[in-house]
């Protein structure tokens, strides 16, 4: 035994006199650090928030790879679009309005979240749900405030008051101020069919819609809610304003109250300080009775693009975006409500004129569910009726096409 062993030292110093001397070369199991590039798309006006919420995942990360996340401005109305144009060439991390998540997933742009129990147990049953299609979560819920109530400055207007939007007009008039409502959007004018008996919605394909918003009889007919809407139109006092012309006019002062969301919550309460008020939409005069608005509700959403280089990093980011800490830090820079339950719960939150009226309105509220043909044809109509019906044209004729386009396969 010791004869072998003196023999494979000999051998072993031959061998490394035979390479001149040197020492075997050890090889180096340092890592080297990942590069991740990151591309998030979100709201305009949550680029400063989103860099903020950048800066802290990449703490909370450092030395597990270089992140290179770039924000891209993109309206979460029109995500979907833009996305399913191009899937692999899309952002990794998107913010989105809940009303996309079948057609993302069904298109392939999203896979289910791994984590999901987690996800589910953390946020609110509604936020969760806005978010799964068919019971699978496909999206991480961000807010639980996607809805629209009424905003009021309550130096012209009591509690009271705000019940009816004829009192409103009313005051406003007398004041010279104008109550602002956007009709240039279809979202905003389901608002004086939703209560009606009048229906729009999804057929079972998940894309074609139906619609009744032209029905000829009943208690509350088509033609009955498109009176109504140019009884309203003709007050000197109303005004038909898309969202930022709303915000412009509450900040030069020249609108008392108007029908928006969450969003403006912050820029509102600079404007008019202790005089912001907050309420469900009121009711409004239609075939002879006081008919409560309704809106239709939803949430925003994270999603991470199926085709993500980064797929794992990308989920990091999305949970990091949607986590209760953050949600909170949005609810303070944004206004915006969240979908976290604890966040949702805190005094802070609860305390929220603008939160508190989005509860009180949800009663009335739809969630979201149309197909892409209803929005043309109803914005066409309702621009036509703030502008007073110029043409002169039959309201039944008009309402009669707006079904028709809307149904249309």
């Amino acid at each position: 035994m010791k004869t072998k062993c003196f023999s494979l030292v000999l051998s072993l110093l031959f061998l490394l006199s035979a390479c001149g001397g040197q020492q075997p070369s050890v090889p180096d199991d340092t890592p080297e650090t990942q590069t991740v590039e990151l591309t998030v798309w979100g709201a305009e006006e949550d680029e400063a928030l989103l860099q903020e919420i950048f800066a802290s995942f990449q703490a909370q990360y450092a030395g597990q790879a270089d992140f290179r996340i770039t924000y891209q401005p993109q309206s979460e109305s029109s995500c979907k679009d833009v996305l399913l144009g191009d899937l692999e060439g899309g952002a990794d991390v998107f913010a989105f309005a809940d009303d996309q998540v079948s057609a993302l997933a069904a298109a392939g742009g999203l896979d289910p979240i791994s984590d999901a129990d987690s996800i589910r147990s953390a946020n609110l049953t509604a936020a969760v749900d806005a978010a799964s299609v068919d019971g699978t979560l496909y999206a991480y819920p961000l807010t639980a405030d996607n809805g629209y109530f009424l905003y009021y400055n309550k130096a012209y207007f009591s509690d009271e008051d705000v019940q009816s939007l004829e009192r409103i007009l009313e005051l406003a008039a007398q004041s010279g101020k104008l109550v602002a409502m956007d009709w240039s959007s279809a979202w905003y004018v389901y608002a004086f069919f939703g209560n009606t008996g009048l229906t729009v919605g999804l057929n079972e394909d998940g894309i074609t819609n139906y619609c009744t918003w032209n029905a000829a009889d009943g208690p509350i007919r088509g033609v009955d809610v498109a009176q109504s809407m140019l009884s309203i139109a003709a007050s000197p006092a109303f005004a038909s304003m898309t969202d930022p012309e709303f915000l412009a006019g509450v900040q030069s002062g020249s609108v008392a109250a108007g029908v928006s969301g969450v969003w403006n919550a912050v820029a509102i309460a600079e404007s008019w300080g202790e005089n912001m008020g907050a309420a469900k939409l009121p009711t409004y005069s239609c075939a002879g009775q006081q008919v409560q608005m309704a809106s239709f509700s939803g949430c925003k959403l994270i999603g991470v693009n199926a085709y993500s280089k980064h797929p794992e990093w990308a989920a990091k980011l999305a949970q990091w975006i949607t986590s209760e800490t953050n949600q909170r830090l949005r609810f303070e820079r944004r206004g915006q409500g969240p979908a976290n339950i604890s966040a949702a719960n805190s005094a802070q939150v609860q305390a929220s004129p603008a939160i508190a009226a989005l509860l009180e309105q949800s009663e009335f509220s739809q969630l979201q569910r149309v197909g892409g043909k209803f929005w043309d044809p109803v914005t066409e109509f309702a621009v036509n009726m703030a502008q007073g019906n110029p043409s002169g044209a039959s309201l039944q004729t008009q309402l009669d096409r707006l079904a028709e386009a809307v149904s249309a396969r």
